[in-house]
């Protein structure tokens, strides 16, 4: 329950958000290459690092600020208005969370404060041709060799891969019909020798995915967390905080998406239609809900250590409301939203970039069939 002085603690908390980012603006994304940008989210985190405004959540022993929920609420929605650089990799939000909880103290030693300042990136490798949503049928193969597994397979859809420098991912350590009881899960070094990373391009023209090929990739056993054949207890919680992390992170984003298309409406003269009021209200609406339930789901991590069902949830609306949103927006902003560039193109087609990115929304991190089944059988206890 938040009380007054948490209130008025959450001013403090914004002032010195405020004051910081005013003493050490953060760097101008727009017009960069994605090799620049990421170098200069690196840099953004070093410097939130170094100043103590890292890890929202994080114990402050590996470089957080161990904030409350309402702090932690209160931190997010002001970052998200300052509109600063996001942490590069999936790290701090998803592999974080899950050393924290999971991995011995000379894991969290090791790897924490690097992942948390930047200085590592960290990508994800879960999803292979074969195994997407059905991740239990994986076929990527650690030998245990001695003090090492010989590690052979192929990870598709894998974000940062390509400019990361660790791969925390799932394997199989037990038998080819061992399903869930035979998976491992190790962290991989992308710089070690057997990795090629090739980067996907998608319809948007980007490359933010990657595929990665292991070939007889040595991987040290003290790399590997939890016990061996129990990696799958820590995909879902892995799998739980990527969708908690992004709940409030897509909220804020959202928020300030909404803001700015609202703005950019009224500057075209178009808001005096009342059946563009509506549809706007409608993503008024959602954007609204949305930042409702990641607070709930963040309330749910800090009461039991896990996000729970609402994960499911949450990642269902979510990848409802991308593509609905950015459907609305171009909608609205009529034929030069359609444009990618060019001088008639709207804020440089990032509307069209959106629009395109967002026709994977219900398929990244779970498939929203695979939400629907999860929150039908595990939530509403409905038959398989």
């Amino acid at each position: 329950m938040t009380t007054a002085d948490d209130v008025e603690d959450g001013k403090r908390l914004r002032d010195r958000i405020r004051e910081f980012v005013a003493a050490h603006p953060p760097p101008t994304m727009g017009g960069l290459i994605r090799v620049q940008r990421i170098e200069h989210m690196r840099d953004w985190a070093a410097t939130l690092y170094d100043h103590g405004f890292a890890g929202p959540a994080w114990p402050r022993e590996y470089g957080g600020m161990d904030l409350s929920f309402p702090h932690q609420v209160v931190y997010h929605d002001e970052f998200a208005r300052l509109n600063v650089p996001s942490h590069p990799g999936n790290g701090p939000s998803i592999a974080g969370p899950t050393l924290i909880r999971f991995g011995t103290d000379e894991q969290r030693r090791r790897y924490l404060p690097p992942m948390l300042r930047g200085d590592e990136v960290w990508a994800q490798g879960f999803s292979e041709p074969g195994a997407g949503s059905d991740l239990q049928s994986l076929s990527t193969s650690a030998r245990r060799d001695g003090d090492e597994y010989v590690v052979r397979g192929t990870k598709l859809w894998s974000s940062y891969a390509d400019v990361a420098d660790i791969m925390f991912t799932l394997v199989r350590t037990g038998g080819p019909q061992s399903g869930a009881d035979g998976i491992s899960y190790l962290l991989i070094d992308l710089r070690a020798a057997g990795v090629t990373v090739r980067p996907l391009r998608d319809m948007s023209g980007g490359s933010r995915f990657c595929e990665v090929f292991l070939d007889d990739v040595r991987v040290p056993v003290a790399d590997r967390i939890g016990a061996e054949n129990g990696g799958w207890s820590l995909a879902r919680a892995t799998l739980g905080y990527e969708r908690a992390a992004r709940a409030l992170s897509h909220a804020s984003a959202y928020r300030r998406r909404m803001d700015r298309l609202a703005g950019l409406l009224r500057e075209r003269g178009v808001l005096n239609d009342p059946l563009v009021r509506d549809q706007l209200a409608r993503c008024e609406s959602d954007v609204r809900i949305l930042g409702f339930n990641a607070a709930r789901v963040v309330a749910a991590i800090e009461a039991t250590g896990s996000p729970g069902h609402a994960a499911s949830i949450t990642r269902l609306y979510q990848s409802q409301i991308e593509r609905s949103f950015y459907e609305v927006a171009i909608d609205l902003l009529g034929q030069d939203g359609l444009l990618t560039s060019g001088d008639d193109a709207v804020e440089g087609g990032r509307w069209q970039a959106g629009y395109l990115h967002s026709r994977g929304a219900t398929i990244g991190a779970g498939t929203a069939e695979i939400q629907r089944n999860t929150i039908a059988e595990q939530l509403l206890g409905l038959p398989r």
